[in-house]
């Protein structure tokens, strides 16, 4: 029977074991730039025991930037500071992917320089508020991606993912989750185009499969995830319908298979079903980031590999507040309580200070 303790192959590495931690925006960009820090580096490096590390969200582009002092990987300077985090896992002897994450709708006009705005597949405001330096500002209503820019926002993903290299990453998880821009184009309460892009689920997955086609290219695809999270509500995603989530997610699936991708990560919803046909249609690795609301990922969650119903699985923020994690799972605990008021910004309290276990 296998256990997450054992190695795993991804996309011809040896992973130490099937745990990941998972992508998780902290908001501690504070370099010139919008760059990664030395505390990065110090942060992920305690990590590195994980049999794969998912960044946190990076923007592969400026305007791709939805929240405050959340790092970028478009520029020579950001590929510059990466290089020091990548080091430092490398040396601890981890593996680590950078997730590129473009936040389309989800932002607002004051994150950004030069009179950008927050883009999208459709001018449809989300509801609620994103938190800026001048304080929580409504959503506003983003400026719909016309078919050059959609062009060019593919090409910026791919441009990012081959500065993620240069910066020794050892591959890139295109973010297709959450309520950001590849999932606003899958969700036809936000994407509302009459072109190609949008419209049945065949036009919207294409956006999220060029990207995904142009990294592969550009890096190999055993270099390039992809992560899902079919139905998540998050940042006003409607996907109600439950005919058209299986049909846009199976057609998805189809179309990112031939590939090659190194893994396809789903967040996983209350529909454990679906996890299992998407999880059957996929034919490479399969991680998952379980549905265990309204508690983080625990340990129970180990027993998801030893049944087959994933390939590994990806721990959030149980790994925020406990460096040694693996270690802890391996022996049974105790584990630390994350500190929710230290989650985004600030320094290294409730960052780099939780400690590890003495024995």
């Amino acid at each position: 029977m296998t256990t997450v303790f054992e190695p795993i192959e991804l996309g011809g590495k040896r992973l130490a074991n099937r745990i990941a931690m998972a992508p998780m925006t902290r908001s501690r960009a504070y370099g010139p730039g919008a760059t990664a820090t030395e505390l990065t580096a110090t942060y992920y490096a305690q990590r590195a025991s994980a049999g794969l590390i998912i960044t946190e969200g990076i923007q592969p582009s400026v305007v791709g930037q939805g929240y405050p002092d959340t790092p970028g990987l478009h520029s020579a300077q950001q590929v510059a500071a990466w290089q020091q985090v990548t080091d430092a896992v490398h040396r601890e002897g981890g593996t680590v992917f950078a997730q590129l994450m473009h936040t389309g709708r989800i932002g607002h006009p004051s994150l950004l320089p030069d009179g950008l705005t927050p883009v999208g597949p459709s001018p449809v405001a989300a509801k609620g508020q994103v938190f800026t330096p001048q304080g929580p500002k409504d959503f506003v209503t983003p400026k719909e991606l016309g078919s050059e820019e959609i062009a060019r926002t593919i090409a910026d993903f791919a441009d990012a993912a081959r500065n993620a290299i240069a910066a020794g990453f050892d591959g890139v998880e295109i973010h297709g989750a959450n309520g950001y821009l590849i999932h606003q184009f899958l969700a036809p309460g936000v994407n509302r185009r009459t072109d190609d892009w949008g419209g049945s689920a065949a036009d919207r997955v294409r956006f999220g499969v060029e990207v995904a086609a142009a990294v592969a290219e550009a890096i190999g695809g055993h270099r390039t995830g992809f992560r899902i999270s079919p139905r998540n509500p998050f940042n006003d995603i409607a996907e109600t319908d439950p005919a058209d989530v299986e049909e846009t997610y199976a057609t998805l699936v189809a179309r990112l298979a031939p590939l090659g991708l190194a893994y396809l990560h789903m967040v996983e919803g209350p529909d454990r079903d679906l996890t299992s046909r998407l999880r059957k249609d996929w034919p490479g690795l399969f991680i998952l980031n379980p549905f265990t609301h309204p508690e983080p990922t625990g340990p129970d969650a180990l027993g998801l590999i030893q049944d087959g119903t994933a390939d590994m699985v990806a721990f959030g923020t149980l790994f925020l507040a406990n460096p040694d994690l693996l270690h802890r799972l391996a022996v049974g605990g105790p584990f630390n309580t994350p500190d929710p008021a230290t989650f985004y910004g600030g320094d290294h309290h409730g960052y780099t200070d939780y400690p590890a276990l003495t024995s």
